[in-house]
C-alpha cells in the first residue's frame, strides 16, 4: 500500500536529514506517522530505539522505511566503526524481525557498489564488494539481510538538500583560502535531491522487492556542481586538481596519522578520494520502470537557496 489516509508508517531515524524528509512527506500524505528512533521527529508520534542495542516498537504499524544508520569514515578497529556495525548489520537485524512481514522500504547508499570497477554506467547489478571502508562495507551487510526478507531496497547517492548535515560541512571545511583541491580531472556525477529520495520511499512501497537506484534526473559535472553549492552559500572558490596519485598517497597519510592520534576519522581517506575522483553514474531505468520520476534536481535546490538569501 502507499501511504496514505489510513496508513500507519514507521519512519526510523526521522530525527534525521532524510529521515525527517521522509517523514514529512508522508505525513503530507496523509499518512499517520511514527518516528522510530532515539530522538522525535519532525512529524506524528515518537516510539524510542536504540538502533545498536534494542529491538524498535512496530505494533500497529502497516509499512516501515528505515533510515536509521551510523554514517562516516570511522578508522578500522576503532570503537566508532564497532558502533556503525552495531547500527547498519546488528540493528538491520533486529528491524527485520521487529517488522515481521510488514512491507519495508530499505535506504541503502551507492556506496555498497564495488570501486574497483568502472561506474560509468552503475544498474543494480554492479558486483559489490572491495569497500574502502566500514560505512560501504556495513550497508552492504545490511542490505543483504533485508534483500534477503523481501524488501525494497534503494540506493542513493550523495544526498543533499535542506537541512544537510553531512555533503555541505564536509566542503565547507575543504575550503582553504579561497582553493578547494579536487582529486584527478572533472568528471561526471549522479546526486539525489532528499526530495527525490523521499517520493521514492514512498513509491516504493507498493514496488516488487531488490534493489533500485534513486537519483536526480541526469548526472552532473564535479567541478560546476561544487562551484555552484558554495557561490550558493556565498563562498567564491578556485577549483584546483590534484593528481590522483597524490590524493591517494595524502588519504593514505592521514588515515595513517589518525591512527596514530587515536582520531574517530582521518582527514582525509581513500573513500573520500574515490567518491570525488571517479566518475559514478547510476542508472535509473528500474525505478522509472515503477513510474517514479525525479522531480527536483541542483538547480531547485541552488534557486531555493538564493531566495532565502534574497
Amino acid at each position: 500500500m502507499r501511504p496514505g489516509l489510513g496508513t500507519r508508517v514507521a519512519v526510523t531515524g526521522a530525527s534525521g536529514f532524510c529521515g525527517g524528509r521522509i517523514a514529512r512527506a508522508a505525513a503530507a500524505a496523509g499518512a499517520e506517522v511514527v518516528c522510530v528512533g532515539r530522538r522525535p521527529g519532525p512529524a506524528g508520534t515518537h516510539r524510542f530505539w536504540d538502533a545498536a542495542r534494542d529491538r524498535p516498537d512496530l505494533a500497529g504499524v502497516d509499512v516501515v522505511v528505515h533510515c536509521a544508520a551510523a554514517v562516516g569514515d570511522p578508522l578500522p578497529g576503532s570503537a566508532a566503526e564497532a558502533e556503525m556495525f552495531a547500527v547498519n548489520v546488528d540493528g538491520a537485524a533486529r528491524l527485520l524481525r521487529a517488522a515481521a512481514g510488514r512491507p519495508v522500504v530499505w535506504v541503502s547508499s551507492a556506496s555498497v557498489y564495488d570501486p574497483r570497477r568502472d561506474r560509468g554506467h552503475v544498474a543494480e547489478d554492479h558486483p559489490r564488494g572491495g569497500h574502502l571502508n566500514a560505512y560501504g562495507r556495513t550497508k552492504a551487510a545490511g542490505e543483504d539481510l533485508a534483500l534477503a526478507a523481501g524488501a525494497v531496497v534503494l540506493r542513493p547517492r550523495a544526498v543533499y538538500g535542506p537541512g544537510d548535515t553531512q555533503l555541505l560541512p564536509r566542503l565547507l571545511a575543504r575550503v582553504r583560502a579561497g582553493t578547494l583541491l579536487l582529486p584527478g580531472p572533472d568528471v561526471r556525477l549522479s546526486l539525489t535531491a532528499v526530495e527525490n529520495l523521499a517520493d521514492a520511499c514512498l513509491a516504493a512501497t507498493t514496488w516488487p522487492p531488490g534493489a533500485y537506484n534513486v537519483a536526480d534526473d541526469s548526472p552532473y559535472s564535479r567541478d560546476t556542481a561544487l562551484r555552484r553549492v558554495l557561490r550558493a552559500h556565498g563562498i567564491a572558490v578556485r577549483i584546483r586538481h590534484l593528481p590522483l596519485g597524490v590524493a591517494r598517497a595524502a588519504a593514505r597519510t592521514a588515515e595513517a596519522l589518525a591512527a596514530v592520534t587515536a582520531r574517530t576519522e582521518p582527514a582525509l581517506s581513500r573513500y573520500a578520494v574515490d567518491q570525488l575522483a571517479h566518475p559514478v553514474v547510476l542508472d535509473l531505468s528500474r525505478a522509472r520502470a515503477q513510474g517514479w520520476v525525479p522531480r527536483r534536481s541542483l538547480d531547485d535546490h541552488l534557486a531555493r537557496l538564493a531566495a532565502d538569501r534574497s
